[in-house]
């Protein structure tokens, strides 16, 4: 799902017309990828997908762990390829990690639980979670605002030079790529996560 719309995008860049709007969603996808790419998040989940996790690889103790942020929760199941597997109560069984956050990148069960992450034959499918794997539900306003920033510049950038360093040493003319706009370095930047 796209971050930000190709109306947004012109109303930023001050276009009407509809000529160069397969390049704008275009440019809007590659601003999108850059931000997702450098941040290393998602930051949008419309819809819950499943994930399956290693008991014994994803697990230590009572601590799973999740190969990328979850922002919202439906279900988590241990021993979820056994023929009775065993649905978790989070606020009872277990909890996000870290506590108190937007999102989570650890599931934690309760030291005074009586249940553990296992499996009855399969460890790669012992359990599985379902819910929006993502950083939010909805971008962040900031995130919003680097996404079409981005994306407009990647669209002025096609006809302009305006976006380079010149330099004159001795009249030999130097033109030096600036790279990104420094704003949107700086917002995203603040929301790149540490991947080890």
């Amino acid at each position: 799902m796209a971050y930000i719309t190709n109306a947004e995008v012109k109303y930023y860049l001050g276009i009407t017309g509809h000529a160069d709007d397969d390049l704008l969603d275009d440019l809007i996808d590659k601003a999108q990828s850059f931000i997702e790419s450098y941040t290393q998040r998602l930051f949008s989940a419309s819809a819950d997908s499943t994930r399956y996790y290693t008991v014994g690889e994803d697990t230590e103790g009572k601590t799973l762990y999740l190969d990328t942020e979850i922002c919202s929760i439906t279900t988590v199941t241990t021993d979820a390829d056994g023929t009775s597997p065993t649905v978790l109560t989070e606020g009872t069984d277990f909890y996000g990690w870290p506590r108190n956050a937007d999102c989570y990148i650890e599931l934690r069960l309760f030291s005074s639980s009586s249940y553990t992450w296992t499996y009855t034959t399969a460890p790669e499918n012992g359990v599985s979670v379902v819910g929006k794997f993502a950083y939010s539900t909805t971008p962040p306003e900031d995130i919003l605002q680097a996404c079409t920033r981005l994306a407009g510049y990647y669209y002025r950038q096609k006809d302009s030079q305006v976006f380079d360093v010149t330099a004159i040493p001795d009249a030999g003319v130097i033109t030096i790529p600036k790279g990104l706009p420094a704003d949107v370095k700086e917002i995203i930047r603040t929301y790149r996560r540490r991947v080890f």
